[in-house]
């Protein structure tokens, strides 16, 4: 291999790098502070997967001797986990609500004794599911600490958030402000309307996983048909000139797009809060 074809495969490499920086730094994020949230390492963020994904790419050109190559497989090793995985995030989030409901109703059958809001939250924590012990645990700090009840149970909203726990506190604060007799049978409506809700994102989740099913099942085809014929030189050597690596790259581009555009499509969209925090509103 020539210095030249070196030296130009190291800086499409660069320049590959650099765009994809760039992209991910015009990507929006909302500012939230770091108390609210704990400190997590995006898996397409971790350095174990760039540093596997720079070796791959760096033995693929070294051994096919192309440097799109090279490119196409270091983008496959970080990207492809993230176009073709399932939506775990969406089982997590169908978790919480369901545990909301669960949490909901053991509330509110602790409150049918007559106990008040505050000892019925610090009673509810043992029997709280897990995939929201640690906000309720939190509730029940605050409330113990002397937090004014309204301003605990926002919070409580905010560290959840999620529009089925916001309806869950609102009944909450409305129940607060009144201090009448109806928050139990309020609690256990508002539960079965939130158990609406997680048959319904589970209905939703079901017909989203088919289109995710149908492109990993074509990926992999694509992938097996493309090292078999990678074993064939006849098959290759059209893609040795510079214009076949051309061709090749924009050929990879078409269908990462073409997966990006497909994973798209099953992701659902944020749903608007009703206690929305105040960094959520801007």
């Amino acid at each position: 291999m020539s210095p030249e074809a070196i030296l130009g495969g190291v800086a499409g490499l660069a320049v590959a790098s650099g765009l994809a920086t760039c992209v991910a730094a015009s990507l929006p994020r909302t500012a939230v502070p770091a108390a609210d949230k704990p400190k997590r390492i995006a898996p397409s963020a971790d350095p174990r997967k760039w540093g596997l994904a720079g070796a791959a790419a760096l033995a693929s050109w070294l051994v096919i001797g192309w440097p799109v190559v090279g490119l196409i497989v270091g983008a496959a090793v970080v990207g492809l986990p993230v176009l073709l995985g399932t939506a775990g995030s969406a089982a997590r989030d169908i978790a919480r609500v369901e545990a909301i409901e669960e949490w909901t109703r053991r509330l509110a059958d602790i409150l049918v004794v007559g106990v008040g809001l505050e000892q019925a939250v610090a009673t509810s924590v043992r029997s709280t599911p897990e995939a929201i012990r640690v906000e309720v645990e939190a509730l029940a700090a605050r409330l113990s600490a002397r937090w004014p009840t309204e301003a605990a149970l926002r919070d409580f909203a905010n560290d959840l958030a999620d529009p089925a726990a916001d309806l869950v506190v609102a009944s909450l604060i409305l129940g607060h402000r009144r201090r009448g007799p109806g928050l139990t049978r309020a609690l256990s409506s508002v539960a079965d309307s939130v158990g609406e809700e997680v048959a319904m994102r589970r209905r939703v989740e079901a017909d989203r996983a088919k289109p995710r099913t149908t492109a990993r099942a074509v990926t992999l085809i694509t992938l097996g048909v493309a090292g078999l014929g990678a074993l064939n030189p006849t098959y290759l050597r059209p893609y040795g000139t510079a214009l076949g690596q051309l061709v090749l790259l924009a050929v990879a581009t078409l269908f990462v797009g073409a997966l990006t555009w497909m994973r798209s499509l099953t992701l659902s969209q944020p749903q608007a809060r009703l206690l929305a925090s105040a960094h959520e509103r801007r």
